[in-house]
């Protein structure tokens, strides 16, 4: 196996790892040595950048994919006890940012195929005090957002994409970045591009922009930076906000970073490719469907074992340096949420059933194809 050198040492292959190369190091240190640390013209640039990328209006870069998707649930103005539609299988913080806001998480099952949100049961979820949707684009797929779209503006709910999984995406030739009325992103490191820690929402609403540049600053409705242009001191606090502003630095990693993405992308694809081919050939496991239309970004590759102990065959992998992972446990079964709401089991069975069964894989653009070829002859030989 082509395991990944750290110090001149070789250790476990990832399920996920950031690439950096000359560029993004020359990039950064540009910024490092510049007058402007944060709040300076890299942000702007990289929204800017962002937003091109996607072809939405715009982009507001915040500290993290919990940040942006507390940014884009704060924008839609949502008041204490407000619920929120999320799916249930998907990491805490797509449900967690609704609880920050006072609202209150209603969790959707997922299709069994796919393991994106299942429109159906979003439908069945919706009450008078529903006010919107979070679709996540789990593994890197875009979920039905004509369906849900649909849902929304039917009963008059904002609908929200966690896209964290997504960048690069499509559905029937629509960036991701643009199938939602907002659009969350994670730029951490095992995601498409990096900025160590950090996110970015998009949207074509420059209300909700505005909101969410004002929210990641304290809730004042101007930075350092704009301040400094005019020769101003002043600045009023027009609503409580945090400070989930991103460095100018990291920015500046972002940009470079965005360049390489079209090929990242097809990298991953291809990859994807190879293991799907692989698999085809070998019984006990299927990996997940892609709807018809979907540009897969193959964030994750997710495969589903049956008639096998799942967690005998992550430790026996791991054991030969393999980094499998599972993404995710069901958010509804967490302590938090069955103390703080009273979930449980039985609430999204399907979710729950293909909880036992998931595994993801390792996928990054800087695997080699015998790296495939090494994680599905260790996870065949598993296998009934």
């Amino acid at each position: 196996m082509s395991a990944v050198p750290v110090g001149g040492q070789h250790r476990r292959l990832p399920y996920g790892r950031h690439s950096v190369d000359a560029d993004d190091i020359a990039a950064v240190v540009e910024v490092l040595e510049s007058d402007w640390l944060t709040t300076g013209p890299m942000v702007p640039r990289f929204e800017r950048d962002f937003a091109a990328s996607t072809g939405a209006r715009e982009a507001v870069a915040v500290s993290s994919g919990t940040a942006a998707l507390h940014a884009a649930v704060d924008a839609i103005r949502l008041e204490p006890d407000d619920e929120v539609i999320v799916p249930s299988l998907t990491f805490a913080a797509t449900a967690n940012c609704v609880v920050f806001c006072g609202g209150i998480p209603v969790f959707a099952d997922v299709d069994p195929d796919t393991l994106l949100v299942d429109p159906a049961s979003v439908e069945e979820r919706v009450t008078p005090r529903t006010r919107a949707i979070i679709a996540v684009d789990f593994a890197g797929q875009p979920c039905d957002y004509d369906a849900l779209q649909e849902i929304a503006d039917r009963h008059g709910l904002a609908l929200v994409a966690d896209a964290c999984h997504s960048l690069g995406g499509s559905l029937d030739g629509r960036s991701v970045g643009t199938l939602a009325r907002l659009s969350c992103f994670s730029l951490h490191p095992v995601k498409h591009v990096t900025t160590g820690e950090g996110g970015i929402v998009t949207t074509d609403d420059e209300l909700l922009a505005r909101r969410m540049r004002v929210f990641r600053n304290h809730g004042i409705t101007t930075d350092h930076r704009e301040r400094a242009s005019r020769d101003d001191w002043r600045y009023e606090m027009v609503r409580l906000g945090f400070n989930y502003r991103l460095t100018d630095f990291q920015c500046a990693l972002g940009s470079s970073q965005l360049r390489k993405l079209p090929a990242w992308v097809e990298r991953r694809r291809a990859l994807a490719t190879r293991y799907d081919a692989a698999f085809a050939q070998v019984g006990g496991v299927a990996p997940l469907a892609v709807r018809p239309g979907a540009g897969h970004a193959y964030h994750l590759y997710v495969v589903r074992l049956f008639a096998v102990d799942r967690g005998a065959v992550f430790h026996a992998l791991r054991a030969e340096d393999i980094g499998v992972n599972v993404h995710y446990m069901p958010v509804h079964l967490h302590p938090f949420y069955r103390e703080r709401f009273g979930t449980g089991p039985g609430l999204c069975p399907t979710a729950e059933r293909v909880y036992e069964q998931i595994l993801s894989l390792p996928m990054f653009p800087d695997m080699t194809d015998d790296d495939v070829d090494d994680v599905v002859a260790a996870l065949a030989r598993r296998l009934p």
